[in-house]
């Protein structure tokens, strides 16, 4: 007999978890109502992810609940919010009791890293789509914003750049390499950076999380900080896999560099620090590596310059646009 709507969320959604006792209502009524501590506002983020436009129609189910989860913890991490709650919609072409099992246990396999708890959503009949709202804590007037960057900031970005974008132009077989599943687990099992996030609140003028590409987002800080900024290329960190691929020539320095900065799908971490902040924030222990790439400049009618090794230099900067 197929599952019924409710036997679907009892089964593979209806997931306690007793750490959070700020959970007064969960799963089961209209609404979660949900307890926010003293000192502190909410932060809610809400992304769509539908099959053949954000995925493969044949991805492995378990990293799609594990990604679809993951790319609104980086909208936290970027806002510097601590996870809390989560809603999913999912709509379904049909009951496939295998890929939901996989599916469910990829997405709760991070919310329980992250204690994150699964409070209410929706399932229906149709083409495959999964829509998540994630909500976070933040202690307010705390929260990391796209527009304080200030002239004389450094640039930062955490982690690696370029492999989910290389990861993907292998999916798409753009690209054949031998050590794809490098890039491939790059691009489905992403990290959101939710550790740096909460401790980049007391010292970032701003920040953004990397999904439409390093140039792109960029940009919107630049535009809501109504700044300019330079980016020195060579500064651009780039993993052991890539730097191999370079070093063999199955991709060209400039093609590393082009997914680097307009690729998308690394949910890195971009933000700004003054230079007393940054010096700061180096002496604290933070697990993930930081790279300073650049620095914010006055507004000029060039809103961005890339230089290498002081030389400027010219490149493709269009980063990804769901309606291009």
């Amino acid at each position: 007999m197929s599952l019924s709507e409710f036997d679907l969320i009892k089964r593979y959604f209806k997931v306690e978890n007793k750490k959070n006792t700020d959970v007064v209502i969960g799963i089961g009524d209209d609404c979660a109502i949900l307890d926010i501590p003293d000192g502190y506002q909410l932060a809610v983020t809400t992304d769509s992810l539908v099959a053949g436009i954000h995925f493969f129609d044949d991805v492995d189910p378990y990293r799609l609940g594990y990604k679809s989860l993951a790319v609104n913890l980086s909208d936290l991490a970027a806002m510097g919010a601590l996870p809390k709650w989560v809603s999913l919609a999912i709509t379904l072409p049909t009951v496939d009791e295998q890929w939901l099992s996989e599916f469910s246990r990829g997405f709760f396999a991070l919310a329980r890293r992250y204690n994150v708890t699964l409070v209410g959503g929706d399932t229906t009949k149709g083409p495959l789509s999964i829509t998540v709202s994630a909500k976070g804590i933040v202690k307010r007037h705390k929260a990391l914003l796209r527009s304080g960057a200030q002239v004389g900031d450094l640039i930062c970005v955490s982690g690696l750049l370029g492999d989910g974008a290389v990861g993907l132009a292998c999916k798409l077989n753009q690209l054949s390499l031998s050590n794809s599943k490098a890039f491939i687990d790059a691009l489905e099992l992403t990290e959101p950076r939710n550790e740096l996030g909460l401790s980049l609140t007391a010292y970032a003028s701003s920040c953004i999380d990397i999904s439409d590409g390093l140039i792109q987002d960029l940009q919107h800080i630049l535009t809501a900080s109504n700044c300019s900024a330079i980016i020195e290329i060579e500064k651009l960190p780039l993993s052991s896999a890539l730097q191999a691929e370079i070093a063999s020539k199955t991709i060209s320095a400039k093609e590393a560099v082009q997914y680097a900065l307009t690729g998308g799908d690394d949910y890195e971490l971009l933000f700004t620090l003054n230079r007393k902040n940054y010096q700061q924030f180096c002496l604290q222990k933070n697990t993930t590596p930081i790279t300073v790439i650049g620095e914010i400049r006055a507004v000029t009618d060039v809103k961005l310059q890339l230089t290498e090794n002081g030389h400027l230099v010219s490149l493709h900067l269009a980063g990804w646009d769901h309606f291009k």
